[in-house]
C-alpha cells in the first residue's frame, strides 16, 4: 500500500507540523498548571502561553485588543456563543443557504423556542449570493447577519467585505464563520466590519483539535453561554464583566492552545496569501483532471474562478460513500463523502439526495498527492489517466 494521501483538510488539517507537537509536549512538561488559578511560576507560565496565542491571533485578524478574543473548543462553540448570546425574542436574522449546521441548528432552535425569525439568503449553484437580494431581506427588527467566509461544500468565497458594509449600514450585527478560511484567506475585522468572528484552531491554523476562538467586538456585550469559575472576581456571584474572563468559564485547554500558538506562527511566516495561492493551484489541477473523467460533475465555482481549497464532485450513477470507500481501501486516499453537515448548500447544488465527494487540500498538500487522486479516479471510473 502506498503512503496515505490525506485530502480532508476541510475537516481538520493533518499531519500537524512537528512544531505543534513539540509545543504541546513542552506545555505538558514545563507549564502544565492552570492559568489564572494561582500565582506560582507554573500557573504564570501557562498564562503566558495563552497571552501569546491571543496576541498572535489578534495580529492575524487585525483585532485591536487581544482581550476581545475568547478561546473555545471549536468553531461550533464560538458560533453558539455568538448566536445565543445575541438573539432575543422578536429579533430577525439573515443567513445563507451555504451555512453549516453549526449555524443552522442554533438558528432553528431559537426559531422554535423563542420565535426568532430566520431568512436564508439564496445562493446559485456555484454558491454565490446576490447582494441586492440580501438588501431586500432586511426588516426593521433585523438584528444579525450570519454567513460563512467559504462554503465547506462548494468552496465558494463570499464577499465578506461587501456583506459587512451592508450589515453595518443597516445597524445589524455581523457574524462570520471562518471555519474554512482562517489561515488561508485574509481576514481583517476592521475593514470587513466583522462584529463576531468564529474560527477553528484545528483546520487552517494547524493547531490540535479542541481549539478555536470567538472574536467579540468591544461594542458588543454577549450573554455568556457558560457561567462558572474564571480565577477572577471570585467573591462575586455574577460572571465577571472583564474580557476574556466573561466568556471563558472553566479550565482552558492550555496544552492545545500551546499547539495552536505554534501553528499560527507557521501561518504567519508563510503568509495567508501565499497559502491560498498554493491551495488554489492544487484545486485547479484537481478540477481539470476530474473534469476529464466521463460522468463527473464538479460543484461550486468553475475552473479558473476564486475558491478555497475544496473540490466537491459527484459521478452519475455512483454513490458518494462508495467512491470514498474505494479510494480509501484500494488507494489509501482519504476524502469525505456525504452531506457535510450543510443540507441547504446541497439543495442549492441539487445534490440533496446523492450527497457528494469532497477532496480538500491544505498547507501540507502536494501536486503528487493530487496526481494520486486523479490516477485513482481515472483507474476506477475513467478510460485512462487524466494527467
Amino acid at each position: 500500500m502506498e503512503p496515505l494521501v490525506y485530502l480532508d483538510h476541510a475537516a481538520t488539517s493533518w499531519p500537524k507540523p512537528p512544531e505543534v507537537a513539540v509545543a504541546m509536549v513542552e506545555a505538558l512538561e514545563h507549564s502544565g498548571a492552570n492559568a489564572g488559578r494561582g500565582n506560582h511560576s507554573l500557573a504564570i507560565g501557562t498564562g503566558r502561553v495563552l497571552v501569546r496565542a491571543r496576541a498572535l491571533l489578534a495580529e492575524l485578524f487585525a483585532i485591536s485588543n487581544a482581550q476581545d478574543i475568547a478561546f473555545t473548543h471549536n468553531t461550533t462553540m464560538g458560533l453558539n456563543m455568538a448566536i445565543k448570546g445575541t438573539l432575543q425574542p422578536g429579533h430577525h436574522v439573515i443567513s445563507t443557504m451555504t451555512e453549516h449546521n453549526s449555524v443552522r441548528r442554533p438558528l432553528e432552535y431559537l426559531r422554535r423556542t423563542m420565535g426568532v425569525e430566520v431568512d436564508y439568503l439564496r445562493v446559485d449553484k456555484e454558491g454565490q449570493i446576490n447582494l441586492q437580494e440580501l438588501n431586500r431581506l432586511f426588516k426593521p427588527n433585523t438584528k444579525m447577519v450570519i454567513c460563512n467566509h467559504s462554503s465547506n461544500l462548494l468552496g465558494s468565497i463570499l464577499p465578506i467585505g461587501d456583506i459587512g458594509d451592508i450589515a453595518k449600514s443597516k445597524g445589524a450585527v455581523f457574524l462570520v464563520d471562518a471555519a474554512q478560511s482562517a489561515g488561508s484567506l485574509d481576514i481583517n475585522v476592521k475593514e470587513m466590519n466583522i462584529d463576531l468572528l468564529a474560527f477553528p484552531g484545528h483546520k487552517g491554523l494547524l493547531g490540535p483539535q479542541g481549539t478555536g476562538g470567538l472574536y467579540v467586538s468591544p461594542e458588543l456585550d454577549l450573554e455568556p453561554l457558560m457561567l462558572g469559575g474564571t480565577g477572577s472576581q471570585s467573591e462575586n456571584s455574577e460572571q465577571p464583566a472583564v474580557r476574556p474572563d466573561r466568556y471563558e468559564a472553566g479550565t482552558q485547554n492550555a496544552v492545545g492552545i500551546a499547539g495552536l500558538l505554534a501553528g499560527v506562527k507557521i501561518i504567519k511566516s508563510l503568509g495567508t496569501q501565499n497559502i491560498h495561492h498554493q491551495e488554489w493551484i492544487l484545486t485547479q489541477k484537481m478540477m481539470e483532471g476530474l473534469s476529464a473523467i466521463p460522468g463527473i460533475r464538479l460543484l461550486g465555482p468553475a475552473i479558473g474562478a476564486p475558491r478555497s481549497g475544496i473540490v466537491s464532485f459527484t459521478i452519475e450513477g455512483q454513490e458518494s460513500a462508495d467512491i470514498a470507500h474505494r479510494l480509501d481501501r484500494g488507494y489509501n486516499i482519504a476524502v469525505r463523502a456525504g452531506m457535510h453537515c450543510t443540507p441547504l448548500a446541497h439543495q442549492a447544488a441539487e445534490t440533496l439526495e446523492s450527497g457528494a465527494v469532497r477532496a480538500s487540500v491544505g498547507v501540507s498538500s502536494t501536486e503528487q498527492e493530487v496526481n494520486r487522486l486523479l490516477d485513482a479516479m481515472a483507474e476506477l471510473y475513467g478510460l485512462h489517466s487524466s494527467r
